[in-house]
Order: structure tokens, then C-alpha cells, then sequence
């Protein structure tokens, strides 16, 4: 399968906007060059500018942006028409421009060459206390007692790379109790839930509104030796078809995991609640620092109690409980 590159053209105010706009288009993985962080960055530790490569300072000498790649076939190129009609309607909302200029570049890349250019940055690494992720093409080169979990996102999914994913995995090692039952919204490559199962949960169901997330989490949980019947996976959209909520409540949960972006989690509120358990946890991520107290205060508004807000660099992670 060949892949389209989307290169989206802003600025670091109009970052999460347009990642949001992504999010809810079912494109749940990008990536992004934000000049802005990274002048400041240099600015702030003048002594590292002889360690920056000159290819990457002037790589990074251009506009912010954010990237996301879709397949190269029918369901792509109807994806790139919804991408186009949503950054059109962004950039009509920004009256001030400071979002950047919103135009978007498109660029063919082979499998091939996205597996080259793509597996040299992801490597072995320890998240929380207890989990390593590992990418399949490397080796371990030491024993470790951490829970191993191998992974091969596909092209359009998470690593657990992110801040976001990190912060989501550190409060599962703390909530997640054998015997569990666990929901994953916006699962993206599966890890949340598949991991939650390698903790011990007794079974995890896990929805996406990209239709390619159902094929690369099971792949991930084969890749992890979990049985098939303890994991369940679908596409979907939870907040817009009553259908999808109605196929997930025949049981409730003691945790729902929602590793998305503000806006898609405090419209996802009222349905969490309607299917966790009394006391049961409520883990979300995905959410800027500037709209912590918008997210914190819609979760109080759907019945949940604030249990602890984590953060990693600009990004917030909160743990709440149903009352």
C-alpha cells in the first residue's frame, strides 16, 4: 500500500486545533515541527548551539507543522477531502490569522520509504515502573523485569512515544487490578487497552473511529500474545451513533481510557459516565495545559470526581471516579 503525506501549514498557537481536527476525522497520529519550541529551546540553552546538527537548524528554520499521513486508495482521498473542508472552515474562524496561513501540501511516500525514514527514530523504551515498549525489528539487548510490550503501529497510529500515551500508561500501572474490565476510546494501535490487559485486566474492549485501528490493534495483541477472547476492538463513532454506545453497555467498566484531545473528551464525558462503574476510573489525556480547567470542569459536570491531574512538558493527563 502506498500513503499520502499531509503537510499542514500553522503556527504553535494553531497546533492543537488543528491535531483536534485530525482527532475527529479518525486520524489519531501525527507528527509535528513546531519552530516556535524549538527557537526557545535554543534560546534557553545557548551552550548546546555547537551540538545542533546544521541540517536540522535549518530544517527547522520554516514554518510550523503538522503532519499526517492517510492511505493511498478510496477511503485516503475521501479522508483528504474532509481534511481539506475542516482546515478550510479553521482557517474562515481565524479572523486574527493566528493560526499560521492553514494550507495544506500533499506528497507521495511508498511503504517502503516511510518504514525507512520512519523506524530510526523509535526505539526501546521504559515507560511508568513496569512497562517497556519495544518496536518488533529491535533485539533487547538485556534481561529486564519490565513487562515487554511489542508493537508495530502501522503508518497512522501511536508509538507510545507521546507524551500523552506515556502519561495514560503510568496511571494504568497504578489503577488497572486483576479481573478488571476496561474500555479504550480512540484506540488508535491498541496499545492502552492491550497493555491493560498485560497488567492483568480480565478483558478489554477498545473503539476508534478509523476503521484501519481495528486490524492494527488486533495485530498488536497477537504481537503480544493476548488471547483473542478477552479483546474486542470496532470502529466507530461513540459521541455521534447511539449505536456504538448501545453495543458497549452491556457491561459496565472499572476504567475507561480516553488518550485524545479536549474538545473530543468533554464531548465524551456524559457517555463515560453512562457506562463506568460507581467508583470506577475515568483516565483521560491528550489535553493542553490551557484547557485543563475547561476539561476538569466538564468532567465534574458529567458526574466525575477530580482523583489527580499529571502533566509532561505542555501536556495534561487527568484521573477522575464516578460518584
Amino acid at each position: 500500500m502506498d500513503w499520502i503525506e499531509i503537510n499542514i501549514y500553522t503556527s504553535s498557537e494553531g497546533i492543537e486545533p488543528v491535531c483536534g481536527r485530525l482527532y475527529r476525522l479518525g486520524i489519531t497520529g501525527v507528527s509535528i515541527a513546531d519552530e516556535g519550541e524549538f527557537l526557545e529551546f535554543l534560546e534557553e540553552n545557548k551552550a548546546a548551539w555547537d551540538y545542533v546538527d546544521d541540517t536540522l537548524m535549518q530544517s527547522m528554520h520554516n514554518e510550523t507543522k503538522v503532519t499526517a499521513y492517510v492511505a493511498d486508495n478510496a477511503q485516503g482521498n475521501e479522508m483528504i477531502a474532509e481534511i481539506k473542508s475542516s482546515v478550510r472552515e479553521l482557517k474562515e474562524l481565524d479572523t486574527d490569522g493566528k493560526f499560521g496561513r492553514l494550507e495544506l501540501e500533499f506528497s507521495g511516500m511508498s511503504e517502503e520509504d516511510w518504514a525507512n525514514n520512519w523506524k530510526k527514530y523509535f526505539h526501546v523504551m521504559p515507560v511508568g515502573e513496569k512497562i517497556l515498549i519495544k518496536p518488533e525489528w529491535e533485539e533487547l539487548t538485556e534481561k529486564t523485569d519490565r513487562i515487554v510490550f511489542n508493537i508495530n503501529p502501522g503508518m497512522s497510529f501511536g508509538t507510545g512515544s507521546h507524551y500523552t500515551t506515556r502519561l495514560c500508561i503510568e496511571q494504568l500501572e497504578k489503577y488497572i487490578k486483576p479481573g478488571m474490565e476496561m474500555l479504550d476510546l480512540g484506540c488508535g494501535s491498541g496499545i492502552l487497552s492491550i497493555i491493560s490487559l498485560m497488567l492483568g485486566a480480565k478483558r478489554a474492549r477498545a473503539v476508534d473511529i478509523d476503521e484501519n485501528s481495528v486490524h492494527i490493534a488486533y495485530e498488536n495483541a497477537k504481537r503480544n500474545g493476548i488471547n483473542i477472547s478477552s479483546y474486542s476492538v470496532f470502529a466507530g463513532d461513540i459521541i455521534n451513533d447511539k449505536s456504538v454506545e448501545a453495543r458497549l453497555s452491556d457491561i459496565k467498566y472499572d476504567v475507561i481510557v480516553a488518550n485524545i484531545v479536549a474538545d473530543v473528551i468533554i464531548a465524551l464525558a456524559p457517555a463515560a459516565k453512562r457506562l463506568i462503574k460507581p467508583g470506577g476510573v475515568f483516565i483521560t489525556s491528550g489535553i493542553i495545559a490551557d484547557r485543563k480547567d475547561e476539561v476538569k470542569n466538564a468532567l465534574s459536570e458529567s458526574g466525575f470526581i477530580a482523583e489527580g491531574t499529571y502533566d509532561k512538558a505542555d501536556w495534561c493527563a487527568m484521573v477522575c471516579r464516578a460518584d
